[in-house]
Order: C-alpha cells, then sequence, then structure tokens
C-alpha cells in the first residue's frame, strides 16, 4: 500500500500565496530572525558557532541585507554535497537542476556572474562552456567555517559586477592561546548509497598553527517519487591545509593550498563530468591595532586552476542519437566523445581600515586575471584572457544615536581577450559601481531598518561571450554584446522580540542592457546571446515565534519577479513564489523537527530564452514537500543526526531544472525529477 501527499491545491498555486503574503508580511514587522551570536576573543570561535544542536529548517539566521551562517550548521534537506545545494537553503536562492549534484546557484532569478562566488577571498572559476562545472561546484560546504551573503549591490568590496550579491565561504583563523590541538569530523549515511566523510584537525600555539581539512562525498542514482532511477551518481573529495604564523596578537601570516577531484553523472546533459580537478594556492597577511587612524591592513595572493573533463563513455553508454557536448539537449550521443578544458585564475588584493572619531574607512585596489583553454587533439589549445584591476573605497559614518550612513563607490579596467580562427580580437571597458545605505537602529527599541540606493556596470562574462552562437545582430558575441548596468533600491527591517523574530527584505531594480540567452526552438545546440532591457523585484521576509518553552515555529518567504521591458514578456529562469514552514521541539539534549516546503506554479515564461545552462521550456507546477528530523546529543563532544526528506514520496521537479536526456530514455522538454524518500544519519564528533 502506497500513501501519496497533495497540498491543498489552494497553496502550491500563486493565489494561495497570495492569501499568505498579507499574513506573512504582518509578522515580518512584528518579528525577525535572530542575529549571529557575538564572538568572544578567549574562546574559539570555531566552537562557538558550530554548537547549534537543532537542525534548521527553514532560513539561516542573518539581517535581512547581510546572512551570515555556518556551513557546518545541521540543516535540512539531506546535508550538502555543493556550495548550490547549501545556498538553497537560504530564502532567495534556488538552483538549475542537474539532478544529483553539482547544481548552478540562482539569487532573486539572477544567474551566473551576477552572483559573486568567493572561497577563501579568492573569486572561484569554472572551465566548461556550458556551466558543467559551476564555481560551487568546486566547494565543499562542510570544509568552510562562515558563509556570509551580501544582497544586491550594496558592497564594493569584494569585486566588480556583483549586481545580485556577493556570496563568501570563509574560514575561521585556529586559536590556541596556550597551545593545543582540536579536531571535528563528521560521518553521515543515506539512502541511494550516500556517504558523507569529513574531518578538520587544528594544532596550534600563540606563535603560530596547522589546520588539515578534508572531505568527501559520493551517492549513487536516486530514485524519484514513481521509483524511476535518475542518473545522478557522484563522487568527489578534497583537502586542505594552512600554516599560520602568529608572532602577535594583531598579526597573522598564513599560506594555505588545497586539491580536489571528483565525478558526476547528469541526467539532463549530452555528457557527464568525469573529472573535476581543482588546485588553489593561497598567501594572506594581516595587521590590526597599526595605529590611531590605521587600524589593519590585509593583503592576500591567490591561484587557482580548474581542470574538467566531460564524456559519455566513462559513467554511461553512448547513444544512438547525435547530441552535444555540456549543454542542455534532448539528444543523445551517437559516439564516443570526450572534451578536456581548464582554466587558471591568478588575483590579489590590498586593504587597510581608517578609523576616525566618527568615520571608517575601508579602501583598496585588487587584480584578477584568468585565462582558458582547450584541448585539441591532445594539444592544449587557449580561447579566452581577462583581466581586471580595481580601485575600491567604502565609507562609514556613524551619525551619532540610532542611525550610520554607508557609501562606496569602485572603478575597475576591464579587458578581454578572444584566439582562434579569426586571429587575436580584443576589448576593454571601464565600470564603475557604487551605493548609499541609510541604517536606522533605536537604541530603546530591538528594531533595525534600512534603505540603499546602488548601482553596478557588469563586464559580460566568458560564457556570456565564448558559448552562444551569435551575438546581438547576429554577430560575434564577443564583439557586439555590451556591458550590463544595473540600479536597484533595496529596503528591509527587522525586529527582535522576545517571542517574535522577524525580517523582510526587498528590491526594485531596472537593468539596462541585461544579457539574455536566445536558444534555437529546432537546434538546442544554436543560441543568440542579446542585450535588453529589464526591470526586476521581490522580496524575502522570514519570522519565528517561540510558542513554549520547548516549542517554536518558524517560516520564510521569497519571491522573485522579472520582465523584459522592451517586449513586455517575462523574464525567464525566475523561480516560483516559495515558502518554508517549521516546527520544532527542544528539550536539554535532543530536539526533533519538521519542514514543510511549498512552492507555487510559475506561468511567467519566456519560451526558448534563458542563460547559458538552461531555458525555459513549460510552466512549471506547484508542489508540497515535508520532510522531519531529530537531533540527539549524546555527550559535549558527541551528537547524532537524522532525517526523512520527502517524507510521502511524492513526484515533482523543480521549475529551474535542465530538460532530460535522450540518451536515458527522456522525451523533449521533461524536466527531471527530484529525489523520491530519502532517509540519512549523521554522526558529529569534536575532540
Amino acid at each position: 500500500m502506497s500513501i501519496k501527499f497533495s497540498p491543498p491545491k489552494s497553496l502550491p498555486g500563486y493565489r494561495g500565496f497570495a492569501r499568505l503574503v498579507p499574513i506573512f508580511t504582518l509578522a515580518a514587522f512584528n518579528s525577525v530572525a535572530a542575529q549571529s551570536l557575538p564572538l568572544e576573543e578567549s574562546e574559539d570561535p570555531r566552537r562557538k558557532i558550530e554548537d547549534a544542536d537543532v537542525i534548521t529548517v527553514t532560513a539561516p539566521r542573518g539581517s535581512p541585507l547581510t546572512v551570515v551562517t555556518s556551513p557546518r550548521t545541521p540543516r535540512q534537506p539531506v546535508p550538502a554535497s555543493d556550495g548550490a545545494d547549501y545556498l538553497k537553503t537560504i530564502p532567495g536562492f534556488s538552483q538549475v537542476r542537474n539532478g544529483g549534484t553539482n547544481g548552478d546557484p540562482v539569487f532573486r532569478g539572477m544567474f551566473g556572474s551576477r552572483l559573486k562566488i568567493l572561497a577563501s577571498g579568492a573569486e572561484v572559476l569554472g572551465a566548461c562552456p556550458g556551466r558543467m562545472d559551476a564555481p560551487t561546484a568546486y566547494i565543499s560546504p562542510e570544509s568552510f567555517d562562515l558563509l556570509t551573503l551580501v544582497k544586491g549591490p550594496q558592497t564594493v568590496l569584494w569585486g566588480p559586477g556583483a549586481s545580485a550579491g556577493v556570496v563568501r565561504f570563509e574560514r575561521i583563523r585556529p586559536h590556541f592561546a596556550n597551545g593545543g590541538a582540536a579536531a571535528d569530523a563528521g560521518l553521515l549515511a543515506g539512502s541511494h548509497r550516500r556517504l558523507d566523510k569529513n574531518i578538520d584537525a587544528r594544532l596550534g600555539n600563540e606563535q603560530g598553527y596547522v589546520q588539515l581539512i578534508g572531505t568527501q562525498s559520493r551517492a549513487g542514482d536516486y530514485r524519484d517519487g514513481a521509483s524511476r532511477r535518475i542518473p545522478s551518481r557522484w563522487n568527489k573529495w578534497s583537502g586542505d591545509v594552512a600554516l599560520g604564523w602568529t608572532p602577535g596578537v594583531d598579526t597573522l601570516v598564513e599560506v594555505s593550498g588545497g586539491k580536489s577531484d571528483g565525478e558526476a553523472s547528469y541526467a539532463g546533459r549530452g555528457m557527464d563530468g568525469s573529472q573535476f580537478k581543482h588546485e588553489r594556492l593561497g598567501v594572506r597577511f594581516e595587521k590590526q591595532g597599526i595605529g590611531q587612524v590605521l587600524d589593519k591592513v590585509e593583503a592576500q595572493l591567490y591561484y587557482g586552476y580548474a581542470n574538467h573533463v566531460m564524456d559519455n563513455t566513462t559513467l554511461r553508454t553512448p547513444g544512438k542519437q547525435p547530441g552535444c557536448c555540456c549543454k542542455p539537449t534532448q539528444h543523445g550521443m551517437n559516439a564516443a566523445k570526450r572534451k578536456n578544458l581548464d582554466r587558471r585564475t591568478a588575483g590579489g588584493r590590498v586593504t587597510t581600515d581608517w578609523l576616525w572619531q566618527d568615520l571608517k574607512l575601508q579602501s583598496g585596489v585588487g587584480m584578477q586575471a584568468d585565462s582558458h583553454r582547450g584541448k585539441t587533439n591532445g594539444t592544449w589549445v587557449k580561447d579566452a584572457h581577462f583581466a581586471d584591476y580595481g580601485l575600491f573605497g567604502e565609507l562609514t559614518w556613524f551619525a551619532g544615536g540610532p542611525s550610520r550612513y554607508i557609501g562606496g563607490v569602485r572603478l575597475d579596467q576591464h579587458r578581454g581577450e578572444k584566439f582562434g580562427y579569426g586571429g587575436e580580437q580584443s576589448r576593454s571597458a571601464v565600470a564603475t559601481a557604487g551605493f548609499v545605505r541609510y541604517e536606522h537602529r533605536p537604541a530603546a527599541l530591538p528594531f533595525m531598518l534600512y534603505a540603499g540606493l546602488g548601482y553596478t556596470e557588469r563586464f559580460p562574462d566568458y560564457w556570456e561571450l565564448f558559448s552562444p552562437s551569435y551575438g546581438p545582430g547576429g554577430g560575434n558575441p564577443f564583439n557586439t554584446l555590451k556591458s550590463e548596468k544595473t540600479s536597484q533600491i533595496d529596503v528591509g527591517a527587522h525586529y527582535i522580540g522576545e517571542k517574535y523574530n522577524g525580517w523582510i527584505s526587498a528590491y526594485l531594480g531596472r537593468v539596462n542592457d541585461f544579457i539574455l540567452i536566445k536558444y534555437d526552438p529546432k537546434n538546442a545546440n544554436r543560441s543568440q546571446a542579446d542585450n535588453t532591457d529589464a526591470v526586476i523585484m521581490g522580496g524575502e521576509l522570514g519570522m519565528e515565534y517561540q510558542i513554549t518553552e520547548r516549542w517554536k515555529t518558524d517560516a520564510a518567504l521569497a519571491y522573485s519577479w522579472g520582465k523584459n521591458s522592451r517586449d513586455g514578456r517575462p523574464l525567464p529562469q525566475i523561480p516560483p513564489l516559495e515558502a518554508r514552514f517549521g516546527l520544532v521541539y527542544e528539550r536539554e539534549h535532543w530536539s526533533a523537527a519538521g519542514l514543510w516546503r511549498v512552492v507555487g506554479s510559475q506561468h511567467r515564461i519566456a519560451l526558448n530564452e534563458g542563460n547559458v545552462v538552461g531555458k525555459d521550456y513549460d510552466a512549471g507546477a506547484g508542489f508540497g514537500v515535508l520532510s522531519a528530523n531529530v537531533a540527539f546529543k549524546l555527550t559535549k563532544q558527541v551528537k547524532i543526526s537524522s532525517g526523512i526528506d520527502n517524507i510521502f514520496n511524492k513526484r515533482y521537479s523543480e521549475h529551474l531544472n535542465l530538460a532530460g536526456n535522450s540518451g536515458f530514455g527522456y522525451s523533449a522538454n521533461e524536466p527531471v525529477n527530484e529525489p523520491g524518500r530519502t532517509v540519512w544519519a549523521k554522526l558529529n564528533v569534536s575532540f
């Protein structure tokens, strides 16, 4: 006997959600998600962050504008295998789904380089022209201590063009006042042969430290709610080491390096990823407490190398129909094929912090260069090179009392080069960015609000300049595609009460020369990159209510909307309205929680339009999925947790989704379904 679960039909659809919006809005102005706990100097910050015993089910803690959380905090659904998988638990995030792993993150409907992805201060870039190896594919979330999201163009410190936001995965410097050692280890097992292992070991004293981090994650093909096998298996690992020298309390010199690799099967692509090699090196210097005015100097150099291989023989048997390499297609492969690409990235930045009585200035310079190659007949051939040089500064004015003003400006010189049969070509541009924001925190009230206006220009990225077949007017996209210009208003508020916590953030933007990819409906291998104008708006909100000492409930809501101003059509690849409802019971040493994720239908589509990875090919149906978990703290050092995702084994698919590949028996424009019922258990040990 099978039990099928379907939420009330009014909830998944837009009308049902519309009835909930006023309720959520009212709750948001009376409540706010708790802010991150302050870190004490005398304690190991890592221990403080990881001491969460309750599994997060709706939203990580943070403010409306800046979300700060730990990727190591227990969460549901099953712990993430890559950076995009973790980001989708934050309201406003979704991802273009590949199946099992290595999806592509989307924030507020914005994709690609509009969202800056940094790991330990270095931008991560993939090599595949169709983003099979999205930047987040090279990030193992549980190897990092902190995740920081800044929404919208409201900072200029972390690189150019981040119109949607900036995501930073960071590690906290180990601290050993009197010498010693510590380690954290985790083991997860679950359905579909899921097995994850991770360890973080640290040794040091007041003069320095050594840190070793290792992760391994693997899974087999999962089955959807109809018991259909979905090609989605993966196997990946990573290892990192950091050596730190601390000659003084306020001084740090750190050298770090790491390596990772893996493979992944994709039901929605004509090839699989048989290699995801990544190498990274970094050097960092920090000096704090220098003087009364110059407070801090920080310098960083970084290097990254991605070597990606895709083929149709390692993880599958070639089909009988022709297909393409790594872009969305509904065709199989008629012969064994393989493609090898790589990308080298090197960069650095120097920043200084200046303090006056009512002012703080963060200023600096940064540069980054990267080159892209492909292997043809055993020979590496370079096709692209990019370089960026930037100046930036952010000034904070503590105006007195509960108010402060923050503003920033950035100036970047971009240069791109193309190599190939047409000879060497180049283009360059100067990009500007800036913002101003007002924040108000009344001293007598647990309340905060902000309003900001930001502007940024985004130079077209590699995928937009090299992946499409044509550019505007049918020309070469490298020569004809214009830079995007985004102007956006961001507003928000949050309130922290005795029983209620809640926050709300909203945005309204205008994007001139928005870069849009159009696909030929008769040939998915042909596409055109074009510039248009767009209007975007939406927001996120969350709430938490302590019902009793043991029981609490929380919820989060996210909505994105976009319109092509030139033709009046919707923007493509916009995620539908989504809500998460959580109920938590907590005692001294254990907790239990339930999560109901409800996603609305999406009928605002632009057929055969999208981004480099995906396109709109059909409306998206709404769905609701119920999950639950329990966590138990055996000792101060040992925690166990377990969960069931998709309890009622519902068959569903996400709207942002690659169409299935016919080599696996899919029909044209058929989405790849999500996993059915999934059971998992995890053990965490600290010593």
